[in-house]
């Protein structure tokens, strides 16, 4: 069998700068049985991952011209099964114009729900283009069948892997660091959680914060006043923007709580499973598939309470036992639960069941305009499937 891996335009599989998207599916191929037949296609760039069988295409192309260059790598390969990582755009475009291949399309993200009937028309034709549509948390994949019932059959849920190799410390003596490691928006709930930090630090002076902000050039805006209300503390407060994975590894290897305060509904949580694995006790707020990364091995608070948020930091500050009962827990349940050979194999699976047509469906023909206009103005509305 051969497998394409077809990742977004801007990734290069880097071992210097991975992102959260590459190191998945780098875990998920490294385990693979299919290994040896399996080829990811992705932008060229310094210093590839060892190990795995690239196919590149140059970088910094635009969208149709990389759409081009990656439709070529494809037919020079000749795979069986394409599976494209996360956009849905360029993935559609290669899928409708390779009819007679398997096409998945593996999302890292929530299908966001339709927000009016022609909206819903329009993904559930560009998202029929696809045999699979792979989630990674049962959350995510249950909200895209009650959005979207007639493809809900389509659906499979892969849980993003994780090496605890590239995490683990073991539990125990920490530095007395609270840490928030996430996009500086106010979707993350990066605003509660600099006020919840401020009133900890105010009444426990031996303890110091930490905060990892992703995509500071975009949100450096509105993050700002937030972050420079936390001045006050001089050199008990860490700010490192835009980090590289390193860093962000090693503070929270070190820290002896991090909070995952996010206000949306998250596709699953990569953080707070990086979170247990490297021995950090966890505040979260348990949106979407964030309930489903920690299970009972969190402290759970509403992410606009800021009140809130500071007793259940207290409560781990204080409680040096409960953080240790905790981050074990969590440890053992993430190295089980999460284990990259558990999910390859799993994924090798779907692979098999697909290619033996066991489980294949095949992408919907384009409805005619009469179609689209009676559905539109005359068919009833999808019901929604209980979650």
């Amino acid at each position: 069998m051969r497998v394409a891996v077809v990742m977004p335009r801007g990734c290069s599989m880097s071992a210097d700068k991975p992102n959260s998207m590459e190191t998945v599916a780098r875990t998920l191929a490294e385990s693979s049985r299919w290994k040896g037949s399996l080829k990811i296609i992705c932008d060229e760039g310094s210093n590839p991952v060892p190990h795995l069988d690239l196919m590149t295409v140059p970088a910094d192309l635009g969208r149709k011209a990389r759409t081009e260059a990656v439709a070529r790598a494809i037919e020079a390969f000749d795979p069986e099964i394409i599976e494209y990582h996360q956009q849905l755009g360029p993935a559609e475009a290669l899928a409708r114009r390779c009819p007679h291949r398997i096409h998945v399309l593996h999302r890292h993200t929530r299908i966001k729900p339709p927000s009016n009937r022609i909206e819903r028309l329009r993904y559930r034709h560009r998202l029929a283009a696809f045999d699979r549509l792979i989630f990674v948390s049962t959350a995510a994949e249950r909200e895209f069948a009650a959005d979207y019932p007639t493809l809900a059959e389509r659906a499979s849920v892969i849980f993003n892997p994780l090496d605890m190799a590239d995490w683990h410390q073991p539990v125990g003596k920490r530095d007395r660091l609270i840490m928030f490691s996430g996009r500086a928006m106010a979707d993350k709930g990066l605003d509660t959680f600099c006020g919840s930090l401020a009133r900890v630090l105010d009444e426990r002076q031996d303890w110091r914060g930490a905060l990892l902000l992703a995509d500071w050039d975009r949100h450096a805006d509105w993050a700002s006043p937030h972050i420079e209300a936390l001045s006050r503390f001089g050199d008990r407060i860490e700010i490192h923007t835009s980090a590289e994975m390193e860093l962000v590894r090693s503070v929270t290897r070190r820290a002896a709580i991090a909070v995952t305060p996010s206000r949306v509904a998250e596709a699953l949580g990569l953080t707070a499973l990086e979170a247990h694995a490297a021995g950090a006790a966890l505040i979260s707020s348990g949106r979407g598939g964030l309930a489903e990364a920690s299970g009972d091995h969190a402290l759970y608070c509403d992410p606009d309470d800021v009140a809130g948020m500071a007793e259940a930091m207290r409560s781990l500050v204080d409680q040096p036992q409960l953080r240790l009962r905790m981050t074990r827990a969590a440890q053992a349940r993430v190295q089980k639960v999460y284990a990259p050979g558990l999910w390859s194999s799993r994924l090798d699976d779907l692979r098999d069941g697909l290619v033996d047509r066991t489980m294949t469906i095949g992408p919907g023909r384009p409805p005619s305009w009469h179609q689209v206009m009676t559905r539109m103005f005359a068919g009833p509305r999808e019901p929604r499937v209980a979650s």
